[in-house]
């Protein structure tokens, strides 16, 4: 010890570097915390309604989607409603001469039920396999409008993903207006508390980080 330090100081020295750890330690846990408690939210993000060429239903959680396609229709936002069809597990059953109808014809029949026309609904083509697919098939629709708009209705964890999905697969072919469905029970502010909200989330927080590393993890 150098003899002009006596050992209070020598010990504040020592416990200086500690305490600042400490403090870091303490910062990282509380964002840690912020962050975690937030994303449910931060996923969750609309768009301004106005009118387009078509509202687009995503394939899955029947029949919430296409009960908010249909309110968007008869609010006069579009004159048609476009519904994605998806691969599987169609395509499997089908190979074992097992009848499947699909999600897109329940999300015709919740339209029907609504009260949208049969001539203003229209199944998309090709089949798709998972939501950057949908971005594909939509745009090539969107392609042949006037209108290059179009409002696609998915639910509440869903949302932040397929904007940056048509972001970065579609926006040269049109806009994208993003809209959740109400009827979505997603709960942003407690997500934890629910274990389907919870798979929500880490399937949304990973599939942004694929989108956003450029799509190298394909659909199964």
């Amino acid at each position: 010890m150098p003899p002009d330090e006596n050992p209070a100081q020598v010990r504040r020295k020592y416990e200086c570097p500690w305490a600042a750890l400490a403090a870091i330690a303490g910062t990282l846990v509380c964002v840690a915390m912020i962050c975690f408690l937030g994303v449910g939210r931060w996923l969750v993000v609309e768009d301004p309604l106005e009118k387009a060429a078509a509202i687009a239903v995503l394939s899955a959680r029947v029949p919430a989607r296409a009960l908010e396609a249909a309110k968007l229709y008869h609010d006069g936002y579009a004159p048609q409603v476009w519904l994605t069809r998806s691969a599987e597990p169609g395509e499997s059953l089908e190979a074992m001469g097992i009848r499947y109808l699909g999600e897109d014809y329940y999300n015709l029949q919740v339209l029907l039920h609504e009260g949208v026309p049969l001539e203003a609904i229209h199944v998309l083509q090709p089949a798709v396999i998972n939501t950057a697919d949908e971005m594909q098939v939509i745009a090539m629709a969107l392609s042949e409008e006037k209108n290059r708009t179009v409002i696609i209705v998915t639910t509440k964890a869903h949302t932040r993903r397929v904007r940056t999905l048509w972001h970065r697969l579609a926006a040269a072919r049109g806009r994208v207006i993003v809209r959740a469905a109400p009827a979505d029970p997603y709960q942003p502010w407690k997500w934890w508390r629910s274990s389907s909200d919870a798979l929500d989330v880490v399937r949304e927080v990973l599939g942004l980080l694929n989108a956003w590393a450029g799509l190298p993890l394909r659909g199964a």
